[in-house]
């Protein structure tokens, strides 16, 4: 019969009930410690494989334009989180018409974009077409969330989505997060925007989160804001997986 302990670890990837090997951990929970921890050091420093996702995005009509932030390098990026919220001087959008702007940035794991964004832009465009098929894209390199509004406001976007590898966890390097602005702008501030995050099989699946992403995003054209004034009301439409 399993211990109440062993049952709860069953539903977690939490480090709970580790126990003990006289004052410290077992060997083997010291060691997969450091092998999470090696893998979430690494999901910062990788670099994104920007032409393999180009190429994947082409499967979806989708032909994004590349973007850079004023961060030159990983190392300057990590040290300044400023450059990376805003673009390079170089940086030249063309207008569009569709109302939503789809940014894909790598973040703090571009693991978590090279595994995860396709599978959940693919989930927006059959679950809702009509609003994903044809929104601009960028895919933004040592980016940090509030580069999408300068991307969004050069697209002349009504909507700025946010695609981007979240901070690494240890029991997940590869968490994506979806921050939706209205009316995205230089300026904006967290509060006027909405998250949607961990997503990813072993947290909010991709369906799931499409729906939520969409949702919100629906509301948000129609009643034209986003971040504290706009609530999920989402979740009795949702089944998570």
């Amino acid at each position: 019969m399993k211990s109440e302990i062993a049952k709860l670890r069953s539903l977690t990837p939490a480090r709970i009930g580790l126990g003990r090997a006289g004052a410290g951990l077992p060997t083997r929970a010291l060691l997969d410690f450091g092998l999470a921890h090696a893998r979430a050091r690494d999901a910062v420093h990788t670099a994104l494989d920007v032409e393999k996702l180009v190429f994947e995005f082409s499967e979806l009509k989708l032909f994004p334009q590349m973007v850079h932030s004023a961060a030159p390098d990983r190392a300057t990026y990590l040290r300044r989180p400023d450059l990376g919220r805003r673009p390079s001087n170089e940086v030249q959008l063309n207008k569009n018409s569709n109302p939503i702007a789809l940014v894909i940035a790598d973040g703090l794991s571009a693991l978590a974009v090279q595994r995860h964004a396709l599978p959940l832009i693919r989930a927006l465009i059959a679950l809702a077409p009509q609003r994903w098929a044809g929104a601009p894209a960028a895919v933004a390199l040592q980016g940090r969330v509030a580069l999408g509004d300068a991307i969004g406001e050069r697209f002349g976007a009504q909507l700025g989505v946010v695609l981007i590898g979240e901070r690494p966890g240890l029991s997940s390097p590869d968490s994506l997060g979806a921050y939706l602005t209205f009316a995205p702008r230089v300026g904006r501030t967290d509060a006027e925007r909405n998250c949607v995050s961990n997503i990813r099989p072993a947290g909010l699946g991709y369906e799931a989160a499409a729906q939520r992403i969409d949702w919100l995003a629906a509301a948000a054209l129609a009643r034209g804001l986003t971040g504290v004034g706009l609530k999920d009301e989402s979740a009795g439409q949702l089944t998570l997986r």
